[in-house]
């Protein structure tokens, strides 16, 4: 019976320490073959429809891990389009809430808009924040630049009381943090991070009644039936989330479902207990050092002040983090090992 560890390393061969998840994730070898297989049919003039059933079966996949059914997910590809179509939903005027220095992706498309009102505010506040006639809550799960994660629930019970939506990127969480996408109107993810997954695929997650949101970037592939929507107007927009589909990048998501199958062959309970382990491994050892990590509790990111000019020296020494307004950004992911922890921590001490 194959354990946590042999199955990782099964699948992963890094031939560096990699601790940069938060930028990309490494593929796993399963997802590597079924992207030289997706290459060969298209190089061979073979039939694509495998293909896109890989679509639909990366779909049902992400899912069951939002916590959601199925027809509540839409297929596309960056939270920036997701965002977009958000922002597109609300009327002029209307207030939208987001947190002090979030993701681009998640905030730019609201102030493109220049007849929103856009309140940001310090993370921490977020919940307490939201006020009579805030319209929208737009928030990252986890922070990019610091780890960071939003009180989720206390958002929630805000925006319930004060009749606000919800909309929640998960990038920095899908995978390793627990997922409840059912608590929120829209929640989005690309899935190049800790799903690991190739670039070029990600979901949104809508309500039922689609939330409002109006499908203005639908093509052919929001129909009900897309092969027969190729022409023209399309006649009949899918029932469900797919009506909010975006044209899919194809090998991306054949590569995507085998990433996804692996994801729930390990279960997010154990990869985040595995995740934090590591985390919690390195912000002990920092202390040892003398450094003091950003406050960041829970999470599989942690950025140190100070520390980003080292980036290149690390990268030399064939350990790869990020550098993050000057912060040393380690992220550490189930193939990652207290090894890989220590040898980051010596190289610093040195």
């Amino acid at each position: 019976m194959e354990t946590f560890e042999s199955l990782v390393r099964t699948e992963f061969a890094p031939k560096n320490t990699f601790l940069n998840t938060a930028s990309s994730g490494l593929l796993p070898a399963r997802t590597v073959a079924a992207l030289q297989e997706a290459a060969a049919l298209r190089a061979d003039g073979s039939a694509l429809d495998p293909l896109f059933a890989d679509v639909e079966a990366a779909r049902a996949s992400f899912a069951r891990l939002a916590g959601v059914p199925v027809g509540r997910v839409a297929a596309g590809s960056s939270v920036s389009a997701y965002t977009g179509l958000v922002a597109a939903s609300l009327p002029a005027g209307a207030e939208v809430l987001t947190a002090e220095d979030d993701f681009a992706s998640v905030v730019n498309p609201f102030h493109v808009r220049t007849d929103l009102k856009v309140r940001a505010v310090p993370l921490e506040r977020i919940a307490e924040s939201v006020r009579p006639g805030t319209a929208l809550v737009a928030v990252s799960a986890a922070q990019s630049a610091d780890g960071r994660i939003a009180d989720l629930p206390a958002l929630r019970e805000a925006a319930r009381e004060h009749g606000a939506r919800t909309y929640v990127d998960f990038s920095q969480a899908a995978g390793w943090l627990p997922m409840d996408a059912q608590a929120y109107d829209y929640t989005a993810s690309v899935c190049y991070k800790w799903l690991l997954g190739p670039h070029g695929a990600g979901f949104l997650v809508v309500p039922e009644d689609f939330g409002g949101l109006t499908p203005i970037l639908a093509g052919w592939v929001a129909g009900e039936h897309p092969w027969d929507s190729c022409y023209g107007p399309v006649a009949e927009l899918a029932h469900s989330a797919r009506r909010f589909d975006l044209p899919p990048a194809v090998f991306s998501y054949a590569g995507l479902r085998r990433s996804l199958e692996l994801i729930e062959e390990l279960g997010v309970d154990a990869v985040h207990a595995h995740d934090l382990a590591l985390a919690d491994r390195f912000r002990a050892g920092l202390a040892g050092l003398g450094h003091e990590a950003l406050p960041a509790l829970g999470s599989a990111i942690v950025s140190v002040p100070g520390l980003g000019r080292l980036q290149p020296e690390l990268g030399k020494a064939g350990i790869q983090v990020s550098n993050r307004a000057g912060n040393l950004r380690a992220s550490f992911h189930l193939y990652n090992t207290p090894a890989d922890v220590d040898r980051l921590l010596d190289v610093l001490s040195s």
